[in-house]
């Protein structure tokens, strides 16, 4: 058994105590993808009243990003877009942002978390909502972007018949962009040394 730290409240903790957590660190970190990769499968068969269940709409959108060429982090960002389904049925592009935000670049977090205000140009009127919401952010450097993400990927991928690359296609893409964080305040090399 590896050594744990003793402390009980963080204010009595000591250089030690972290330096057994920092012992542990590198493994949890290099599971992370294999965390969300099993909690994106959680929206298989979740169809919600949609055509396809998430899972699918998720693997179809990064099927569409990625056959129109996108790069792997845009992809991977396009698969993981509704990752918060589950628990944040309010507020799912939330959700998503903040999993992806330490891993990839202001532009694609910007175009996750807004994501559910420009897809609702195409359904929020059928709500009693604005479906112009989204002109609020007229001018803002990622509008297209978003607009895009939307027009072209989002939105058609709720097609049963539609082609939908299975998730292995996508797993080595989401390793590569989970495997070193761009943006944190934990900026220890040895917290994310996944060599061990």
């Amino acid at each position: 058994m590896n050594a744990r730290a003793t402390f009980t409240t963080m204010e009595s903790s000591t250089a030690q105590d972290w330096a057994a957590i920092r012992a542990e660190s590198p493994a949890f970190f290099k599971a992370l993808p294999d965390r969300i990769l099993a909690h994106l499968k959680l929206l298989d068969g979740d169809h919600g009243g949609f055509a396809v269940d998430r899972y699918t709409h998720s693997l179809q959108t990064a099927t569409l990003a990625l056959k129109d060429g996108r790069d792997e982090e845009y992809v991977v960002c396009a698969l993981l877009h509704d990752i918060g389904d589950t628990l944040g049925c309010s507020n799912h592009f939330d959700v998503a942002a903040a999993i992806l935000k330490p891993f990839v670049s202001e532009a694609n977090l910007w175009m996750v978390q807004q994501h559910g205000i420009f897809q609702g140009y195409f359904f929020f009127h059928h709500l009693g909502l604005d479906r112009n919401m989204r002109d609020q952010f007229k001018g803002h450097e990622h509008y297209t972007r978003t607009e895009e993400f939307c027009a072209l990927y989002d939105g058609p991928a709720f097609n049963p018949t539609g082609e939908t690359l299975p998730i292995s296609e996508f797993e080595p893409m989401v390793r590569r962009v989970f495997e070193t964080p761009k943006n944190t305040i934990y900026r220890s090399p040895k917290l994310f040394d996944t060599a061990k």
